[in-house]
């Protein structure tokens, strides 16, 4: 079968007029249980961060935004312990231009978008997958046997090298099913 991704504000009557018999599921904070266990806000627990032994995350986005430097501030480490999914994010209006990715806690080195996406972000979101949702990853590959399934994101750039747009971490769950997670 087949895995299409979606943006999450798109009509789902269109939609479901467009695949009446998919399987359309939301995995974005704003889905249901169990669904929204695969958003990079859901609070896992104990995610290790990267490059940074003893170091421990809630959840992915925490470990994202955490160790994001920007102009007027270095690496917040209280967005490692966030579980309630609000008030990850760190914008560029409060703290100005991002100058990159702290590259682990005690790290000296910035690592650039991209490279951040492949060493951070790409082995943090891999490790959830592979040690909390292997439960839901087994039941979609039952489901996608038997349907076309849908993926519900804000984000649609499944492009790991595309810098210019956010990533889908639908399109990672796209890769991981599919057996082609992208190798660094």
């Amino acid at each position: 079968m087949v895995i299409i991704i979606y943006n999450r504000r798109a009509s789902l009557e269109k939609i479901r007029q467009q695949h009446p018999q998919a399987a359309i599921i939301d995995v974005t904070s704003r889905g249901s249980q169990p669904w929204l266990r695969f958003s990079p806000f859901y609070p896992h627990g104990n995610i290790p961060v990267p490059f940074s032994p003893g170091y421990l995350s809630a959840s992915v986005e925490g470990i994202w935004q955490g160790l994001k430097v920007f102009e007027r501030a270095d690496i917040d480490q209280r967005k490692f312990a966030i579980t309630t999914m609000k008030n990850l994010k760190r914008s560029v209006r409060t703290y100005g231009k991002v100058l990159g990715h702290r590259q682990g806690v005690t790290g000296t080195q910035l690592l650039p978008y991209l490279q951040a996406r492949h060493l951070i972000y790409l082995p943090t979101y891999q490790w959830v997958l592979e040690h909390c949702l292997q439960d839901l990853l087994s039941e979609l590959k039952q489901l996608e046997k038997e349907k076309t399934i849908i993926f519900l994101d804000y984000e649609t750039n499944c492009d790991i090298n595309a810098a210019n747009r956010p990533l889908s971490h639908a399109g990672l769950i796209k890769l991981y099913l599919e057996d082609n997670w992208p190798r660094l």
